[in-house]
């Protein structure tokens, strides 16, 4: 027997997470779009693609953030991570002229 209670509830949370991850995914979008801005003036002043003294602060500034969100702060160190490895090879593209 379907309990159309619970499976009511079910339908609404998955559609508030559709709705985050379709915010999430705009945000990301947003945020590239600075990325590349800055990959741009990197290139444009031959500066290094990495900033490692940045990442520093921002994955203590980050693991701060998360945890006061009851985020596992490691989960959001590795996502962290995850973009700015794409943000780097980004860099990299437009330093040699391929973006």
């Amino acid at each position: 027997m379907v309990d159309t209670e619970a499976t009511a509830e079910l339908l609404s949370l998955r559609s508030t997470i559709d709705n985050i991850d379709a915010a999430l995914i705009h945000m990301l979008a947003e945020r590239f779009k600075a990325t590349q801005q800055v990959g741009r003036l990197k290139a444009e002043h031959d500066l290094p693609a990495a900033d490692p003294e940045r990442e520093k602060r921002q994955i203590a500034r980050l693991r701060a953030l998360a945890e006061d969100a009851h985020l596992d702060p490691a989960f959001a160190e590795k996502w962290f991570n995850f973009v700015v490895a794409e943000v780097i090879h980004h860099h990299e593209q437009i330093a040699a002229g391929e973006r």
